[in-house]
């Protein structure tokens, strides 16, 4: 298809996909709390960043936090700043990187497709549905998937016109990326770049590219100061717990319990993608064919390696793949016109509507059957968050993707605009929603009457950052002495002898040891 030439063809493109963003992005950014652990952890860290006024070191309930690199708590502080003390704030950040990596990822489709790809490989990522996590996440992915997709966009460019001023935008970008994440940052542009320039013939390119004087002068005057000064403050304890624990460990060996099998990321893929997996799939069906073309290669070597390195690593998180995720949406947008059929399009956000559906009526089922016991308690009035509008409306959008399949009277791309958009306003409205008033709501609720009744708490038995964050106070994690309150789970509540429950939800206890 041709690339559009008219103004209007481009305005009405580009108006759908700020709808997709909008709802992807933005729609009830701060009406959720924050979801341990992650967001929870991240939040207070910068929390406290702005109450002790220290911007080099961060720390996590009063202890030092080596996760991550210091850019995305600076950009948190800063919003924090600007907003108030409130999720909002603390996702903006987050939203407002994912927005330009959509736009980065549409003027390079652009560029060298056609602008109705271009326009779909945009829309089909800003409405798919673990991007639409992490854009709305208070964590570091959302701005390093924004600064790795940058960095590979010119990466490409450079090895069709080298230029110097191409070449020093990516050394800064990768700075800036190892700023926010550390060493991924630097490994998935430096042998993407390899193998793909190797495989071209072009050896001597990437050398030249690697190895420029200048070019790493500028990482290490956009990247090094903070890792000194960080050093010089925390010494060894700096190593050990950013490079060895948080980087090197995470590779090598299982770090937290996140482990699984060489195959994780393949359920990963294909829920992360949602409702556009017909199309992933069909994207690899001519994987062999596409490696003649030079673009084509470049962009499934940078998915295939990200997916194939984080499946050989020992630490596993669904949102580690998510790096190869851009070029994937690209070359989805390509072969929307080889699927033979509607019906199998729409397959997958069918089935989960019908899902989302049964979901209430099976938890009565699923509870007494799962063996950890605080998600079993979790559970066991779980269905009282599911009231009628939930089935209404999943059963309204199982309706509408129905009729989506049958009807001729809307193209193939307006079919999955229309899925896209009821997809991403269904977690935006219902899913997410609902899962936070189950899982993250009584640990906001306690934290707020924690702190309106003025009380210290003891987290006991109980990792929750996020209720730190709320209380606004730095917690202890001892087993709590007659007279003190505690959070805990209501399994534990028994190993602390007479109690009185000052608050209870959905197996969460807020109580006072007698």
């Amino acid at each position: 298809m041709q690339r559009a030439k008219s103004g209007q063809e481009v305005t009405i493109p580009l108006l759908i996909l700020f709808v997709g963003i909008f709802f992807g992005f933005y729609f009830n950014l701060g009406g959720v709390p924050l979801f341990d652990l992650d967001e929870g952890a991240f939040g207070e860290a910068t929390r406290e960043m702005v109450a002790s006024g220290n911007y080099l070191t961060t720390y996590l309930n009063g202890e030092l936090r080596f996760d991550k690199p210091i850019l995305i708590y600076w950009l948190q502080a800063l919003s924090l700043t600007l907003f108030g003390h409130n999720e909002f704030a603390l996702r903006l950040p987050s939203s407002l990187a994912a927005t330009l990596w959509v736009f980065l990822l549409y003027r390079f489709a652009g560029r060298y497709f056609s602008q109705q790809s271009a326009l779909m490989a945009a829309f089909m990522m800003s409405t798919s549905l673990q991007i639409g996590v992490i854009a709305k996440a208070a964590i570091a992915d959302s701005l390093l998937n924004l600064l790795i997709a940058a960095t590979m966009f010119l990466l490409y460019e450079q090895t069709l016109k080298p230029k110097r001023s191409t070449l020093y935008g990516i050394y800064i970008l990768i700075a800036l990326g190892a700023l926010t994440k550390g060493p991924v940052a630097i490994m998935i542009p430096l042998v993407v770049s390899f193998l793909f320039l190797v495989s071209t013939g072009r050896f001597k390119l990437w050398i030249d590219m690697v190895f420029d004087l200048r070019g790493i002068a500028l990482f290490i005057l956009v990247a090094a100061p903070w890792y000194i000064l960080e050093y010089l403050d925390q010494g060894q304890k700096f190593i050990d717990g950013f490079f060895f624990k948080h980087n090197l460990n995470r590779f090598n060996t299982s770090f937290e319990g996140h482990s699984g099998s060489l195959l994780y990321y393949i359920p990963v893929l294909l829920a992360g993608m949602l409702p556009y997996t017909t199309l992933l799939v069909r994207a690899f069906v001519d994987i062999k064919q596409n490696f003649s073309d030079d673009l084509m290669r470049f962009l499934l070597i940078w998915a295939l390696f990200v997916l194939l390195f984080f499946s050989f690593s020992g630490t596993k998180l669904p949102h580690y793949v998510i790096y190869g995720y851009t070029p994937l949406f690209i070359l989805m947008a390509l072969v929307i016109p080889q699927i033979k059929s509607d019906k199998t399009l729409l397959l997958p956000p069918l089935f989960l509507f019908v899902l989302l559906f049964v979901l209430p009526l099976l938890l009565p089922f699923i509870g007494p059957t799962i063996k950890h016991p605080f998600t079993r308690l979790m559970l066991e009035d779980a269905s009282s968050e599911f009231g009628w509008q939930w089935y209404l409306f999943f059963a309204s959008l199982t309706i509408l993707t129905l009729w989506l399949m049958r009807t001729r009277t809307l193209g193939r791309n307006s079919k999955l605009i229309a899925i896209g958009l009821a997809t991403v306003f269904a977690m935006s409205s219902q899913v997410f929603p609902t899962y936070a008033a189950i899982a993250q709501a009584p640990i906001k609720e306690a934290a707020l009457l924690a702190k309106s009744e003025g009380v210290s708490v003891h987290l006991w038995k109980l990792n929750t950052p996020s209720f730190i964050f709320y209380r606004e106070m730095i917690v202890s994690r001892e087993k709590p002495d007659s007279g003190e309150v505690v959070l805990t789970r209501k399994n534990h509540l028994v190993e602390l002898g007479n109690t009185t429950i000052l608050y209870e939800k959905h197996g969460i206890i807020l109580a006072e040891v007698k």
